[in-house]
């Protein structure tokens, strides 16, 4: 990530963050969309700088001899997370802390469940090598 796309990320969370700021003293529930839609913008710029990452892993699970439908698990992980995190984010700046900590054991429930394949192709290695 280029210096001047990080400074970016930062000038438009501090805007978000003062204008939610002076919105909640007048109109909490437009603060909560001010800061919804600046994390949603600043995830979706965090996003693109992670395709090279992506390649990488592919290239890596290529010279390894494994599936690149791995990275499509890592892809949709990463996605849960961090949708996970804005809405739980959301629900405590509501003062919803309950309901933000059941998003976050709903997005590691569902992490969980998509990181079984990994565990069971890591099992199978583990297997091969013990076995020889």
């Amino acid at each position: 990530m280029s210096g001047m796309e990080w400074t970016s990320i930062i000038g438009i969370g501090l805007v978000g963050m003062i204008t939610a700021v002076l919105l909640r003293q007048y109109k909490p529930e437009y603060a909560t969309l001010v800061s919804l839609a600046v994390g949603i913008l600043i995830i979706s710029m965090l996003c693109t700088q992670l395709f090279p990452v992506f390649e990488q892993m592919k290239q890596i699970l290529d010279q390894a001899g494994l599936s690149a439908g791995y990275i499509g698990i890592l892809v949709k992980s990463l996605g849960v997370c961090y949708l996970t995190q804005l809405a739980s984010d959301a629900c405590r700046d509501q003062g919803e802390t309950a309901i933000g900590s059941k998003i976050e054991l709903a997005g590691k429930i569902t992490v969980l469940a998509l990181g079984l394949p990994l565990f069971g192709k890591l099992l199978e290695i583990v297997n091969k090598l013990i076995m020889g």
